[in-house]
């Protein structure tokens, strides 16, 4: 990849690649984000995510392959290259002895960029004054204060890395609604990296799912909810035998039916659960997050016992 900071994709990673000793990290990575929008990225622990970011800020060289963000090679970011980067995480961590005033004027000073009329959108969202100091705060205004700070940067490029990991129910609503409505949000691409699956349900334009250091999913989450489907049937007996039955993502026995959650199933697999013996079935839509589960979890479709 040649340099071109004009590129379409904010992310772009080619074959990247990543050992730790005999354990793969990353694996041929092939990954083309567009600029705009809301990307989640989802996958289990150990799925290469983190590995990701920290090869794509500069922190970790690729065993081979290459990634670019914003048009750059990642091992060569330049420190305005950085400041066009805005990242949150769970900890919201900033310096508990200085005052909310304080630490807004250090990030003023630090970013020629800042937008004030940002940072006032998204604060106004919580309860918090300019005199208090950053420990009298509540986990959830940290959280609030740090998407404030990073948004008045003015970035390109939001990553947000598990943020309302740990804050109750208000606290997460209120971080949402801060980001879903803000201007300055819409003006920047956002990556964002959960767990919680209803929050990527409610910001996501796209749905990139990693397994292994592998892509498997790119695009938006309806897209991908509409690719798995629930069955229920009324087998005789034990049914068909796992390995025989198409596109099985989980299996269960729950009062005497069987439950198929299957992927990329049409109505061929009613005539397949005919033929299997099945007096009644029927089918039914999931959640997204019954679907990235199921689906992160198929190498490991068993029968539930009885």
């Amino acid at each position: 990849m040649t340099d071109n900071v004009t590129s379409d994709c904010i992310i772009e990673t080619v074959a990247l690649t990543k050992r730790y000793g005999d354990k793969l990290a990353l694996d041929h990575l092939d990954l083309r984000i567009p600029r705009g929008r809301i990307h989640a990225i989802v996958g289990a622990n150990g799925a290469g995510k983190s590995t990701l970011f920290r090869i794509l800020l500069g922190f970790l060289p690729p065993t081979s392959g290459q990634a670019r963000i914003l048009g750059r090679d990642s091992q060569q970011l330049r420190p305005d290259d950085r400041g066009r980067i805005g990242f949150v995480n769970e900890e919201h961590t900033l310096p508990g002895w200085m005052t909310v005033s304080a630490v807004i004027a250090m990030q003023r000073d630090q970013y020629p960029r800042w937008n004030q009329q940002a940072f006032d959108e998204v604060i106004g969202h919580y309860q918090v004054l300019p005199r208090q100091k950053i420990s009298q705060l509540s986990r959830g205004e940290r959280a609030g204060l740090n998407l404030a700070l990073v948004l008045a940067q003015g970035p390109e490029l939001l990553v947000l890395d598990e943020p309302t990991l740990g804050l109750d129910v208000v606290a997460k609503r209120a971080f949402l609604e801060s980001l879903l409505y803000s201007n300055a949000a819409e003006d920047c691409t956002v990556i964002y990296c959960s767990h919680q699956m209803e929050e990527i349900e409610r910001v996501a334009d796209n749905l990139i799912i990693l397994e292994r250091g592998q892509l498997k999913n790119m695009s938006a989450p309806e897209d991908f909810c509409a690719r798995v489907t629930h069955w229920i049937a009324d087998v005789p007996f034990k049914g068909p035998e796992p390995s025989t039955i198409p596109g099985l993502l989980q299996l269960q026995r729950i009062d005497g039916l069987h439950h198929y959650l299957v992927l990329d199933q049409d109505e061929d697999f009613a005539q397949f659960l005919r033929a299997s013996g099945a007096r009644s079935m029927q089918s039914m839509p999931v959640s997204l997050d019954r679907a990235v589960n199921g689906f992160l979890t198929k190498n490991h479709a068993a029968p539930a016992r009885a």
